[in-house]
């Protein structure tokens, strides 16, 4: 059962730090071309709004850091519990429309973010001692 939970756990840790990465990426990107919005329709923003929020994903990647160190689990936890409710509200119920092959992708993602959403359950009872 403990190999289950370090790879839940693990799994957990690398999908939030590539996302967290590429949506910071992203939102530099954009704003170092100066664009003055992005068109996100599956997040619940509009305009340039999207543009600054992408860069919250900077306090993703401290989490993801610290949980790895095994200090502020709980708040890793959250970030992935929210993460997983976006996705989810976005794709799901909201009026977003797929482009075609974009539905798996999204699904993917989502089945992403809800594993490592029981990885980062997990984790919060492992000891900051323990082997990853």
């Amino acid at each position: 059962m403990e190999v289950i939970k370090a790879l839940l756990s693990f799994l957990s840790y690398v999908f939030h730090g590539l996302l967290c990465l590429v949506l910071f990426a992203v939102s530099c990107l954009a704003i170092a071309a100066g664009a003055q919005a992005l068109q996100l329709d599956m997040l619940p923003w509009t305009g340039s709004t999207p543009l600054y929020t992408l860069l919250f994903a900077l306090v993703g990647l401290v989490t993801v850091t610290l949980a790895i160190k095994g200090k502020l689990r709980p708040l890793f936890f959250v970030w992935s519990l929210v993460l997983s409710i976006l996705l989810v509200k976005g794709y799901i119920f909201s009026r977003y429309r797929f482009t075609p092959g974009e539905f798996n992708t999204a699904m993917y993602l989502i089945a992403g973010s809800v594993i490592a959403l029981l990885g980062a359950w997990v984790q919060m009872g492992r000891k900051a001692g323990a082997r990853r």
